[in-house]
């Protein structure tokens, strides 16, 4: 089943009336199946963030169409908007984005009780994230209090407390370090594999892309290509280099 369908997208930025206006994306059109990991690589302004923005709804297209659960986003207004970003869509940033004010506990429930759950399903559903992404020890402490790789993985579990049609990472491992990047990363694998979740993860890092099952690259907004990953981890990191390395892109640490 199709969590994601992207159809013909073109994004445009500049005046409408006159003046010089950019191509960000022209033309891209690719699915994302349920239970799929799948990164979005491509050097820099080739129109990842700008696709992943559209998306994630906080940017909208200058054409095309884009469906998320069989929902044609495009279509959806403020402030229907708002809720079914909060509802349907979860979010991992780079910077984590966690309220330093509240404990750990406290950000990861904050979907929940901004969607008027009962404290009950909110007890429940954060130890059972918690407990998936190893943190329960740590949900009394802030955000401060706690290392950079704990911080990230705080953030995914208040990106699926949720239970969101799809999870959205952007860079998600470039401010850790190797171990905290490879912990995150397993514990997202661990997240489709157990619990079905569907996973988009925008990227330049090689290492990060090859837990990914199937990577999309992007050049000057259009789809460059796909590759699946059919053999070992270190495999596709060996391809993804190669595509990089045509592209003219990022390369990364060595598995």
């Amino acid at each position: 089943m199709s969590v994601l369908s992207v159809k013909d997208v073109k994004k445009v930025y500049g005046s409408k009336i006159g003046g010089s206006t950019s191509i960000a994306l022209n033309g891209v059109s690719f699915e994302v199946e349920k239970g799929e990991f799948v990164g979005i690589m491509g050097p820099s302004g080739a129109g990842k963030s700008t696709l992943l923005n559209v998306i994630a709804t906080i940017d909208t297209v200058t054409s095309g169409q884009i469906s998320v659960g069989g929902q044609d986003i495009c279509k959806i207004k403020e402030p229907a908007l708002s809720d079914f970003r909060r509802s349907k869509l979860g979010f991992i940033f780079q910077d984590y984005n966690l309220l330093d004010t509240l404990t750990l506990k406290e950000n990861i429930a904050l979907p929940l009780i901004l969607s008027k759950k009962s404290v009950n399903q909110i007890e429940a559903s954060v130890k059972n994230v918690a407990t998936h992404l190893g943190i329960e020890d740590i949900l009394k402490k802030y955000p401060y209090e706690v290392s950079g790789g704990q911080k990230q993985r705080a953030s995914a579990a208040r990106a699926i407390v949720n239970n969101p049609e799809m999870i959205l990472a952007d860079e998600p491992t470039g401010a850790l370090d190797s171990k905290s990047s490879k912990d995150l990363l397993q514990c997202m694998q661990n997240l489709i594999e157990s619990d079905g979740a569907t996973i988009l993860l925008v990227t330049h890092d090689a290492f990060a892309a090859s837990f990914c099952k199937r990577i999309v690259f992007i050049k000057d907004g259009l789809l460059f290509m796909e590759i699946i990953n059919t053999g070992s981890r270190k495999e596709f990191f060996d391809k993804i280099l190669k595509v990089l390395s045509s592209l003219g892109g990022d390369n990364s640490e060595v598995l």
